[in-house]
């Protein structure tokens, strides 16, 4: 078999094994015999035996054989059918049911299932930020916009701006794990038609048995209004949250790659790891990239995804299916081993606060340029004249520095100098000493994400006892 390469380098134990051929068949196997249990409740004539027969094979499965079989009908779901029923000694699967009643629920399943486990992952992700973000609030870090310097900020606000990001789109995950709908029984153009003959027209019977599939599958609840395929923009949503969700460790980690470039941060580097195979003294950020490629192979199956939503016939067919069956387990395995691989990151990852400072030091004066607009304004200046000033003087500091025409940075001493600004040295001088103070709200605001980030955590079960394996 060709391997998948996001499943067997990247994605979790766990994750393959919702996606995997064998799972995907005891799966089936589960919801046929949930369908026939339901019927049995309901009046059907359905024997004992035979339920407990599928039961005791359910676990037998035999790819080759059902390859064989599909050889031969040219049709993947007819050969499950046969294969299954020849284990058992048995016919009665699939009674009323179309192909779409067993897959599409199935493959709903696998999807719900997948949701489930990345919602924990993602708690834990959460988890592990506001940590971060605790441990770095109170660091000062020159802030850059454009990746230019700007303004002083700390690295745990720097944190907890992308983290807080991750909480948005956690948000949406929950609220489409709680309101996420199956297709349910619903016949071959979602009349339900042949449970009706089954059942002999009774309705009641016919939306009790869909109700216990719905139970068995877990969702919350079934379409009411579906053909043969649910609509394929629930395909959609769910690649798009991937996405979303992302989003946010996407840009720490282009982050991080960028700070690492300037050796005031890393992913973290351990022993014996080697950064290049030609210059020993290399420490890449390769996880970071990593992650930043995941994201890069999600967005590329979000446009596979949106070209199926709109665009199904009638009640429904099967053009999707050759696509879905490569977005939909590959989208879970980009995500899942982009969430194994953030959080090695976030539990590796090392600021050098010794680098941090020398920074701030380098840039404080600019960094607080703002704050003397500021102060100049409510001293009487006009903003604008205030700002031209205050630029000129900026521009021609910074050139002398990088020319070499001044050793130190004296931009204040410029503007203490300049009459057209109504500061006098002593308020420049005050500015300056309180430079490193001048943070805004980064430390409220770094604490407002750790709170709601560990309250997002402590609702999710498994979250906090989550521990990643170990990653290529």
């Amino acid at each position: 078999m060709i391997p998948n390469v996001l499943a067997e380098r990247y994605a979790s134990p766990a994750m393959r094994d919702i996606w995997s051929a064998e799972g995907r068949v005891i799966l089936e196997r589960e919801y046929w015999i949930a369908v026939m249990r339901g019927q049995q409740a309901l009046g059907l004539d359905l024997p004992e035996e035979a339920i407990e027969a599928y039961e005791s094979v359910k676990a037998q499965v035999n790819l080759a054989s059902i390859a064989d079989r599909e050889r031969l009908t040219r049709h993947d779901v007819k050969a499950r059918i046969d294969e299954f029923c020849a284990l058992a000694g048995h016919q009665q699967v699939h009674k009323g049911m179309t192909s779409r009643d067993l897959t599409e629920n199935v493959e709903q399943l696998q999807v719900f299932r997948s949701l489930e486990l990345v919602r924990t992952k993602t708690a834990s992700s959460l988890l592990l930020l506001a940590k971060r973000a605790d441990e770095y609030k109170s660091l000062p870090l020159t802030g850059r916009t454009h990746n230019v310097a700007a303004q002083l900020t700390t690295f745990g606000k720097r944190i907890a701006m992308f983290g807080e990001e991750l909480l948005a789109g956690f948000a949406s995950l929950e609220r489409f794990v709680e309101t996420y709908a199956a297709r349910g029984l619903k016949g071959a153009v979602g009349t339900q038609l042949d449970q009706l003959t089954l059942f002999e027209g009774d309705s009641k019977r016919v939306a009790e048995l869909e109700s216990r599939i719905v139970e068995h599958l877990g969702m919350a609840s079934a379409f009411t209004n579906v053909g043969q395929v649910y609509p394929r923009s629930l395909d959609l949503e769910t690649v798009s949250l991937l996405c979303q969700l992302a989003s946010g460790p996407s840009s720490l980690a282009k982050t991080l790659r960028l700070m690492a470039g300037h050796e005031l941060a890393s992913e973290g580097f351990l022993p014996g790891q080697v950064g290049s195979s030609a210059m020993p003294h290399k420490m890449n950020s390769r996880s970071c990239e990593r992650v930043n490629g995941f994201h890069t192979i999600l967005k590329g199956h979000l446009t596979m995804a949106s070209g199926l939503a709109g665009d199904q016939w009638n009640e429904g067919d099967v053009s999707c299916s050759v696509v879905r069956r490569i977005v939909l387990p590959d989208a879970f395995f980009a995500y899942d081993g982009l969430l194994e691989t953030f959080l090695t990151i976030l539990g590796q990852m090392e600021a050098y606060p010794a680098v941090v400072e020398s920074e701030v030091d380098r840039y404080l004066p600019f960094l607080l340029t703002t704050t003397v607009l500021m102060e100049a304004v409510k001293a009487g200046a006009g903003r604008e004249e205030a700002h031209q000033v205050i630029k000129e003087h900026a521009l021609q500091t910074v050139r002398d520095l990088r020319e070499g025409r001044v050793a130190r940075n004296d931009f204040f001493d410029r503007l203490a100098s300049d009459e057209r600004l109504p500061l006098d040295r002593n308020a420049l001088l005050g500015i300056e000493a309180n430079g490193r103070s001048t943070l805004g709200n980064a430390l409220p605001q770094a604490e407002h994400f750790i709170a709601r980030a560990r309250e997002a955590a402590a609702r999710t079960p498994g979250a906090a006892e989550y521990r990643v394996g170990q990653i290529l």
